[in-house]
């Protein structure tokens, strides 16, 4: 009988202790506190686009059925655009057998080129663009080239080389058969801007 009562009170000890504390009624919970953004004074990417003696161009016409920029609330998305030099030529041709990884990293560079004047076209000011998010590259690549994220750095340095941290990105970058009109790239880009 001893032994039950003891282990009927060992139970009804460890039942009390278990149950949740309840908080004193006049405890008031923190709300949260919310981080304010500080805006680096050297960040200036329209002052870094003339510094790197880069010139933005109209951005071209889409060539078919969609637009160059979507934006979703603070997100913009640009298509895909390829390496349209400023005299209207294309740089075509497959990395790895007409043209070599230089080649295709200045490729990859103009056309990063390409989506500044639409991200220029779309917000009036890059200095509106808070990080470059996303980077898809696809290399026009010969069937045994493997050496696509250095093609497709020479995009990425370039956003760093504009927008500092802020052009860090994640990235893809792989190799496609063909891609349209034999272009050497074609890079789309997912960027958060200001409200």
């Amino acid at each position: 009988m001893k032994r039950t009562i003891a282990f009927l009170a060992v139970v009804l000890i460890g039942a009390v202790s278990c149950q949740p504390k309840q908080e004193n009624s006049t405890t008031v919970e923190n709300e949260p506190v919310k981080k304010e953004e500080v805006i680096d004074p050297s960040y200036n990417p329209e002052a870094k686009i003339q510094e790197l003696g880069i010139t933005l161009s109209e951005p071209s016409p889409p060539v078919a059925n969609y637009v160059n920029a979507v934006r979703v609330g603070n997100l913009i998305f640009l298509a895909g655009k390829g390496p349209l030099k400023p005299d209207g030529n294309n740089i075509t041709g497959k990395v790895g057998d007409d043209l070599s990884i230089e080649d295709g990293y200045e490729a990859a560079r103009i056309t990063g080129i390409n989506q500044l004047s639409v991200l220029k076209g779309e917000l009036g000011n890059l200095n509106k663009v808070k990080r470059v998010v996303k980077v898809k590259g696809m290399v026009n690549a010969a069937p045994d080239f493997t050496d696509h994220p250095k093609v497709i750095n020479g995009y990425s340095d370039l956003m760093v080389a504009v927008f500092g941290e802020r052009g860090k990105h994640a990235r893809a970058a792989v190799g496609m058969g063909s891609l349209p009109s034999n272009i050497a790239v074609e890079i789309e880009m997912i960027v958060e801007v200001q409200d």
